[in-house]
């Protein structure tokens, strides 16, 4: 079984090994559903890690 991970930017639940894109941010990965989430998170990191929990669905 893989472990899950949510996208910080839009929230969706990702399989860790099968995830779109990976980022590394203050020695933490963060997996993505898209590579534009992983875009999004890259331009303004802070702004996503102290965001709640969202709900909503995928950006592609």
């Amino acid at each position: 079984m893989f472990g899950k991970a949510k996208d910080p930017v839009c929230g969706m639940k990702v399989t860790e090994k099968t995830a779109a894109a990976t980022s590394e941010h203050m020695g933490r990965v963060h997996y993505f559903c898209s590579t534009s989430c992983k875009e999004k998170f890259e331009k303004n990191p802070t702004k996503y890690m102290k965001m709640e929990e969202r709900k909503g669905g995928c950006c592609g």
